[in-house]
């Protein structure tokens, strides 16, 4: 046998022989193994969501995605033409929707890379890899933490009042920090990063008794801070 033939034998098959290579209950199987992955993929992205806006198109664009993946994987392995054709049509297409919550990321290569494994057969692997980092989501994600940050809002008179409400702020809790301070005519508003002692809204009373201070307001913080 030659090289030209071997290519040959590799390169030669009709629509009719391609499709009878097939296994209806195969692809059933893995379409129906990937839809319960996909499936458990979205019961966790909803348990484990801490955004500000629940987007249900995601979460079924999640279960989409395994499938369509573990599609694209059993057509590439059966056929080496089809495989050649696929990585370059796949590498022209761009998304350009912006993923808002850096958590989304994790989910979408968890469900290509769910849907990559089922259609190449290794279904064990993808079951129990699945049910592992769902669980390991479960647990970190919806951990409560005790040393929440929280951003403490002060407008303030004068700098009287900037001196004594930072001295308080400085009493009451374990950690501070100054991120923002804008001065105008109308007065000053001060911008601190807090750690609070008890979990306890009640600092925020405070400061309201010390003359010179107009305004309060205390609100969660989820973005980078110094630890």
């Amino acid at each position: 046998m030659t090289l030209a033939n071997t290519f040959k034998d590799i390169f030669k098959s009709s629509f009719l022989e391609k499709a009878a290579e097939f296994s209806l209950l195969d692809i059933a199987l893995a379409l129906l193994i990937s839809l319960a992955i996909g499936l458990y993929i979205f019961f966790v992205y909803k348990k484990t969501f801490t955004g500000v806006m629940y987007s249900a198109s995601f979460g079924v664009s999640i279960v989409g995605m395994t499938l369509i993946t573990t599609l694209i994987i059993l057509a590439v392995t059966s056929n080496i033409v089809l495989s050649l054709g696929m990585v370059g049509a796949l590498s022209i297409v761009r998304f350009r929707t912006a993923v808002k919550e850096p958590l989304d990321i994790t989910f979408l290569f968890w469900s290509i890379s769910a849907g990559i494994v089922i259609g190449a057969g290794l279904i064990p692997m993808a079951v129990v890899g699945s049910l592992f980092i769902g669980a390991i989501l479960l647990i970190f994600v919806n951990r409560k933490g005790t040393d929440t940050p929280y951003i403490v809002v002060l407008n303030l008179e004068n700098d009287a009042a900037e001196s004594a409400s930072m001295a308080l702020i400085r009493e009451r809790t374990k950690k501070n920090q100054i991120k923002s301070k804008t001065v105008s005519e109308k007065g000053i508003e001060l911008i601190v990063e807090v750690r609070l002692r008890d979990m306890s809204a009640r600092l925020l009373n405070e400061p309201l008794g010390i003359g010179g201070v107009s305004n309060a307001c205390l609100v969660s913080y989820n973005g980078d801070y110094v630890a």
